[in-house]
């Protein structure tokens, strides 16, 4: 399996039957509280303050990038956030893993990531169309995305291009005591599945619903996670596929851990990427350079300890890594 990486083709690898970490649909953006407003919960300097431009010229790394962003001073971030913990939103801001990581980003080039909020199948698209200037989204980095390729192989987009910052398995996520003793994908032949529509987890229960052949097996979308957890929960379907981090941490917080429980052992690892058109390359190569220095002075490690997310930890960037 592999995950949005959960949220990846079709298969198993958000990473194979699932992974990080989309793909057609238009990108419906709401405000996200004060991460929208004029305040800088990232820490780097608002391009309107004084002296704001000669602050942020001092980031390690402000000259790497394209004159848009120096002069804007916002990278502007499309994220679905509903999948703590790599993203979710409380008291009207988006907090998380990957906020965190953009936090820590922003240090290193001056500007501001500025997150907002919209379904996770329409985030590639709003980056073709300018809404966004890169995706941080647990978003799983695959070919089939680089090329623009769905999950029959069909061309519907020229692609996109990833920095890979974290590396995720998928898990199942059953409901607690795994009343149908669900161990594998296999197990879900004859059952009824729920799953977050357009991540790579749909494409894993497609292909499995293929190999289930006459048994079958009903495959139910919705437009965010904790629908498909909701599902579960309730008994309509018996398992939900995601994340490992991800999984784990509903296991542990939903219903103060008397809801759900990750099934089985994870599957396929790959990697989350940060999405941006193909043609941003200058930003993209900004970026790695950004995540390796985050890694580097021992930030990186900081925010996935915060988050208990340290097993998904890489050692350097990468572009395009995904397979």
């Amino acid at each position: 399996m592999t995950a949005r990486t959960t949220r990846r083709p079709a298969a198993l690898s958000r990473l194979t039957a699932v992974a990080a970490i989309a793909v057609a649909g238009a990108l419906v953006i709401t405000g996200c509280g004060d991460q929208t407003k004029k305040d800088d919960s990232s820490g780097a300097p608002s391009s309107g303050a004084p002296g704001a431009t000669s602050a942020a010229a001092k980031a390690p790394l402000f000259a790497k990038l394209p004159k848009k962003y120096q002069d804007s001073g916002v990278i502007q971030v499309g994220t679905d956030a509903s999948y703590a913990p790599m993203e979710q939103t409380e008291e009207g801001k988006i907090v998380g893993i990957d906020p965190d990581i953009a936090d820590a980003l922003s240090k290193q080039l001056g500007v501001k990531f500025q997150f907002t909020n919209g379904k996770f199948d329409g985030l590639i698209t709003s980056l073709s169309s300018g809404r966004a200037d890169i995706v941080m989204s647990a978003m799983s980095d695959t070919k089939a995305r680089q090329q623009g390729l769905d999950d029959s192989g069909k061309k519907t987009g020229k692609g996109v291009d990833f920095v890979d910052y974290y590396t995720s398995g998928s898990s199942l996520l059953v409901k607690k005591g795994n009343p149908k003793n669900i161990k594998t994908l296999a197990d879900l032949c004859g059952q009824s599945v729920a799953v977050q529509r357009g991540t790579i987890y749909e494409d894993a229960f497609n292909a499995q619903k293929k190999a289930c052949g006459s048994k079958g097996l009903k495959v139910q979308t919705y437009d965010t996670d904790s629908e498909a957890q909701t599902r579960v929960r309730a008994g309509g379907a018996v398992a939900d596929l995601n994340d490992t981090p991800v999984a784990a941490y509903i296991a542990q917080k939903s219903g103060g851990g008397n809801d759900f429980e990750v099934a089985g052992s994870p599957a396929d690892a790959g990697p989350f990427g940060i999405a941006l058109d193909k043609s941003n390359t200058q930003l993209r190569d900004a970026l790695k350079e950004a995540v390796d220095a985050i890694i580097a002075d021992g930030t990186y490690t900081k925010v996935l300890e915060k988050w208990n997310a340290t097993s998904g930890a890489i050692a350097q960037a990468a572009i395009n890594g995904g397979s």
